[in-house]
C-alpha cells in the first residue's frame, strides 16, 4: 500500500517554467483562460509566444481586453493555429468586436459553468491564476471566481500561475494544490482599470437613479461611467447590501462610509457577495482576507432564483441603446471588456422576480460626441441583450420612466420623453411610420422641453408617500382617471361647468407641456410608474402679459392636508425661474379655498370682480407687506 503524499511535496514536484508548462498543451485541445482581472498574464504571454507550434487550438474565455493579442494570432491570414471562443451576449458594433464577431458565443453568464461541468463543452486545459497556498494547501482564485472555478474543476489539465499579489478572497473561491497539475510561480501586477472620467450627464443619471433606490436595498451594478456616478449618488443611503457580478472601487468606498452594511439583505446577510472584482490595487488590498467578502461562482451569483431571494433587489445595468418598444442593446467597450455584459439578462430577470425588486436600465441619451441618439426607433442590426418584455425602469439624463405593463404606444411616448430633445421629432415621426403611435397624435406631444428634475419632491403625508413632480407624457391616462374620479362640484369648480367626459383632446394643455410656458405639476401616490394622481396643478402662460393662469384639483381624501399649497408653491417657483412675471386665476366668489390658497403666496394679491367671477392676480416683483 502506497502512502498518500503530502501536498507540499507535490507542490515542489509540480513546479515548472511557463514555457515548459504551455508545451504540455496538445494540438486540437480546448484551453480556458482565467477571466477578467484574474487573467494569468504570464501563461498567456507564453501561449502567444509559441502559438505557431499549435494547430486548431480553441481558446475559451469571457470577452476580455487582450493584454496579449491572442485574437490577432487567431486572425492571421493563412494560419489555423488558434480559434478564440468568447462568451459575450452583447452586440458587436465596436470596431474591435466587429472584426472578430465570428468568435463570439452568446450565452448568459449563469449558464457557462454548467456548460463546462456537464462536459457539453469539455475543457481540456485551464490556465488560471491563484494565491500561494495556505498551510493546508488551499489556493484562492482571488479576483476571478466567476466561470473560472467551474473550468478549473472540470478541466483535464490545470496549469496555475501562483502570484503573491493575488488577494486571498474568501468564499467559494478555493482550489487545492492536489487538484492542480502544473504550478508556475510568477509575481506580477494584476490587471486594473482606471477611474472613469467625470461626466455631467452621468451625474444627472446617478441622481435620478438614487431616487428609485430605497434604504435597505440590495444592489447590483454594471461597469461604466454612469454606474460610477450612480454609486456616488447613493452616498446618502442607509444599510445597502451587495449581490453583484463584480465588486468595484466605488462599492469599496461606500462600504468604508458605512452606506453598505449588508444587514438587511434577507439572504447572505452581512456579506458582500460577488463573483469577481475589477478595479484598482487598493480594491484588491481591500479584498484580501476580508471576512465581509464572499466570492462565489457565476452559476450562483448570476442565478435569477438566487438573485430574487434578496430584499428590495435592484439591478442597475448600463445599455448602449434602447429602442422605442423597450428592447435593449449593450456593447463591450474599453471600460467593460474585462467582464463583458453577459450577466445583464440574469440580473434583470432576478431583480424583477424579487419582492419589491427593481430592474433599471441606464444610459446617456446620445453618443459621446452627441451626434447619435441612443434612443432609436428599433434595434435592427444590433443584438438584443434584454427583450422588451423584461425591461422595467429606463433612465437617461432627461428623466426616468417605467415601461412595465405599458403598451407599445405608451412605451414610445415614454422613450421619446427621455431622449435628447434634438432627436425627439425624428423619433416621433418614425414611431408613427412604425404604427406604434396613432395618427391622431400631434408633434407637439414630442416634448422639446427638458424635464425639470429640481421640481421633484417626495414627502410623507399622513403616513403615505407622495411624490410631487412635473407631469410626463406617460401620465396621460392617470390624469384622465384623476378627473373622472372627482366629485361633480369639484369638476364644476375646475372647469366652470358640468363635465362628464375627459377625452385627451380636452386635456391637451395638461399633457402637452414644455415645462416653461406651460407646466403641469402632479401629486402621485403608489409605485413609480403605476401611481395614482391625487392632485393636479398647472400654469399656462399668457404671452401678451407674461403672466400665467393657474388652476388646481385635489382629490377629496387629500383635502386639508396642504396639497394645494405645495402645488401652488412649486408652480410659482417654476414660473419665476422661467422668467414669467406673475400668476392669475379665475374662480367663483364662494370658492374660499382657492382664494385662501392664492393668498398663501408671499406676494401682494389683487382681487377683481369680473361678471360673476373673481380674478386673483399677483406679480413676483410685488412682495406682500412690502
Amino acid at each position: 500500500m502506497v502512502a498518500a503524499s503530502y501536498w507540499a511535496d507535490d507542490y515542489v514536484a509540480k513546479k515548472m517554467k511557463a514555457e515548459d508548462a504551455i508545451r504540455k498543451i496538445r494540438p486540437g485541445q480546448r484551453v480556458f483562460i482565467g477571466s477578467s482581472c484574474g487573467e494569468p498574464q504570464q501563461l498567456v504571454r507564453a501561449l502567444s509566444d509559441i502559438s505557431a507550434r499549435f494547430t486548431d487550438l480553441e481558446i475559451v474565455r469571457l470577452l476580455a481586453l487582450e493584454q496579449t493579442p491572442l485574437t490577432m494570432s487567431a486572425s492571421r491570414s493563412g494560419t489555423q493555429n488558434l480559434n478564440v471562443r468568447s462568451f459575450y451576449l452583447g452586440s458587436a458594433k465596436a470596431r474591435g468586436l466587429a472584426e472578430n464577431a465570428r468568435f463570439i458565443t452568446p450565452l448568459n453568464l449563469s449558464a457557462v459553468p454548467r456548460l463546462f461541468k456537464s462536459r457539453k463543452l469539455p475543457v481540456h486545459v485551464a490556465l488560471i491564476q491563484v494565491t500561494p497556498p495556505d498551510d493546508f494547501g488551499w489556493m484562492s482564485l482571488g479576483v476571478s471566481v466567476d466561470i473560472t472555478l467551474a473550468a478549473a474543476t472540470s478541466a483535464d489539465l490545470v496549469i496555475a500561475q501562483i502570484n503573491p499579489r493575488m488577494p486571498r478572497v474568501l468564499g467559494q473561491s478555493f482550489i487545492h494544490v492536489n487538484d492542480v497539475d502544473i504550478i508556475v510561480e510568477h509575481e506580477e501586477e494584476l490587471l486594473t482599470i482606471e477611474k472613469m472620467p467625470e461626466n455631467d450627464a452621468a451625474d444627472t443619471i446617478g441622481r435620478l437613479m438614487a431616487r428609485l433606490i430605497d434604504d435597505g436595498s440590495t444592489i447590483q451594478i454594471s461597469l461604466g461611467a454612469t454606474s460610477q456616478a450612480t454609486l456616488l449618488a447613493l452616498s446618502e443611503k442607509n444599510d445597502l447590501g451587495i449581490h453583484t457580478q463584480y465588486l468595484s472601487d466605488d462599492m469599496m468606498h461606500l462600504f468604508a462610509k458605512g452606506v453598505i452594511t449588508n444587514r438587511n439583505k434577507g439572504f447572505n446577510d452581512g456579506k458582500m457577495v460577488a463573483s469577481s472584482a475589477i478595479g484598482s490595487e487598493v480594491l484588491y488590498e481591500f479584498l484580501h482576507d476580508n471576512p465581509s467578502i464572499d466570492f462565489r461562482p457565476s452559476d450562483y451569483v448570476n442565478a435569477p432564483g438566487i438573485i430574487s431571494r434578496h430584499n428590495k433587489m435592484v439591478a442597475m445595468n448600463v445599455a448602449m441603446a434602447v429602442d422605442l418598444t423597450g428592447q435593449v442593446a449593450a456593447d463591450g467597450f474599453s471600460h467593460n471588456y474585462f467582464s463583458g455584459v453577459t450577466g445583464m439578462a440574469d440580473f434583470v430577470r432576478g431583480a424583477a422576480q424579487a419582492e419589491d425588486g427593481k430592474s433599471i436600465i441606464m444610459f446617456t441619451a446620445t453618443s459621446g460626441d452627441g451626434r447619435k441618439s441612443r434612443v432609436v426607433p428599433t434595434l435592427r442590426d444590433t443584438a438584443v441583450v434584454v427583450p422588451r418584455g423584461d425591461v422595467h425602469y429606463v433612465v437617461t439624463e432627461y428623466g426616468a420612466v417605467n415601461l412595465f405593463g405599458k403598451s407599445l404606444q405608451e412605451r414610445a411616448m415614454a422613450m421619446i420623453s427621455i431622449a435628447h430633445p434634438d432627436f425627439r421629432d425624428e423619433l416621433f415621426h418614425e414611431a408613427q411610420k412604425m404604427g406604434i403611435l396613432g395618427k391622431e397624435r400631434t408633434l407637439s406631444e414630442s416634448l422639446h422641453g427638458v424635464y425639470p428634475v429640481r421640481l421633484e419632491e417626495t414627502l410623507m403625508i399622513d403616513g403615505e408617500t407622495v411624490t410631487i413632480r412635473p407631469s410626463k407624457p406617460v401620465d396621460e391616462r392617470r390624469i384622465q382617471e384623476h378627473f373622472y374620479n372627482l366629485d361633480k362640484e369639484d369638476v364644476v369648480s375646475r372647469f366652470f361647468h358640468e363635465k362628464q367626459t375627459f377625452v385627451r383632446d380636452d386635456l391637451e394643455e395638461l399633457i402637452q407641456v414644455d415645462y416653461i410656458k406651460d407646466l403641469t405639476i402632479v401629486a402621485i401616490t403608489g409605485e413609480f410608474g403605476f401611481g395614482k394622481v391625487v392632485a393636479v396643478g398647472e400654469y399656462l402662460l399668457n404671452p401678451a402679459s407674461n403672466v400665467a393662469e393657474v388652476a388646481f384639483t385635489v382629490n377629496r381624501e387629500f383635502r386639508g392636508k396642504g396639497m394645494g399649497k405645495l402645488l401652488m408653491t412649486k408652480l410659482a417657483q417654476a414660473a419665476r425661474d422661467n422668467g414669467i412675471s406673475g400668476l392669475f386665476a379665475y374662480t367663483a366668489p364662494d370658492n374660499q379655498g382657492m382664494i385662501r390658497l392664492f393668498k398663501t403666496l408671499p406676494y401682494e394679491v389683487k382681487m377683481t370682480f369680473e361678471d360673476d367671477m373673481v380674478l386673483l392676480s399677483c406679480r413676483f416683483d410685488g412682495l406682500a407687506n412690502g
